[in-house]
């Protein structure tokens, strides 16, 4: 078994020229977007962005696989991993790998995307360089076991990059080119650095609520970017909770959309972290 230290991530390391291109190539068209804006566009932006990035990465990728808040169907977690690859963050098995290797290890030399390596390194160089975006099957293995032996996830992972194409196909069809701009190249691009903004700014900007061993923060505009993703400290303070947003100010859009699924017999097993129910077990476990 390869030791995690092994792959800490490092400015020091080769860059990924591939990856670069690609993430360089994507901003180009999102700019090129903005030259190019209709009604029709934004609506095909803001639904993929909702797509990919609340019911792909924050309900699939994030708190149904990585952490395991809430069960499902098995059709439902290969559509909700399915939507996961419209964002474009590489395949559920080394997203989920990679996320859970900074739980173990936040902000330690193992720590995929540390601030304390600098927050450029925390927002965008970790992909730039390194492993973390393609990680070796050993630590896969180690790290999402549940993953790796579901041949429909393994296939998912190894093929996520067909989806761009085929919303692409589908945006062009109805809106042409200027459509496929806003639908993949723009919304992609706002939907990475949404992400991206949650690995980076929630753990230098913000207010926590807990005392955790990590510098994570709450940050209300990043959870609106991320549909409630931003509430980070709430979430390294009990990251198996499929509830983000704790306060009734702390709007947590997946939350919300996760007791729907609950409500209409889609979801299970929903763990949502409440003090009050943590103080009832301590009264328990003590009488």
């Amino acid at each position: 078994m390869q030791n995690v230290v092994e792959l800490h991530q490092s400015k020091y390391q080769p860059i990924q020229w591939v990856t670069g291109t690609f993430v360089a190539v994507f901003h180009i068209f999102a700019v090129w977007a903005l030259f190019t804006f209709s009604w029709q566009n934004l609506i095909a932006a803001l639904i993929t962005w909702w797509i990919a990035g609340s019911w792909g990465i924050g309900m699939g990728y994030h708190r149904l696989l990585t952490h395991r808040g809430f069960k499902t169907p098995k059709w439902v977690e290969y559509f909700l991993t399915f939507c996961g690859t419209l964002g474009l963050q590489s395949g559920s098995i080394n997203w989920v790998t990679t996320h859970r290797i900074h739980h173990a290890f936040t902000e330690t030399e193992k720590d995929p995307h540390s601030p304390r390596e600098g927050t450029f390194w925390s927002h965008v160089g970790w992909i730039l360089q390194g492993t973390a975006q393609n990680q070796p099957l050993e630590v896969a293995q180690r790290y999402a076991p549940d993953l790796t032996k579901d041949k429909v996830h393994i296939f998912l992972s190894k093929y996520y990059y067909v989806t761009p194409i085929i919303a692409g196909v589908i945006l062009y069809s109805i809106g042409g080119f200027s459509m496929v701009l806003w639908g993949v190249f723009l919304r992609q691009v706002i939907g990475w650095h949404s992400t991206w903004l949650v690995n980076s700014a929630t753990h230098l900007w913000g207010t926590r609520r807990f005392e955790t061993r990590d510098d994570s923060r709450n940050n209300g505009l990043i959870a609106a970017l991320t549909f409630g993703e931003g509430w980070h400290n709430n979430h390294h303070a009990h990251p198996r909770s499929a509830k983000h947003g704790l306060a009734w100010y702390e709007f947590d859009a997946n939350w919300v959309q996760i007791k729907f699924l609950e409500k209409i017999g889609l979801a299970t097993d929903v763990y949502a972290y409440g003090e009050d129910k943590e103080e009832s077990k301590i009264l328990q476990n003590a009488a």
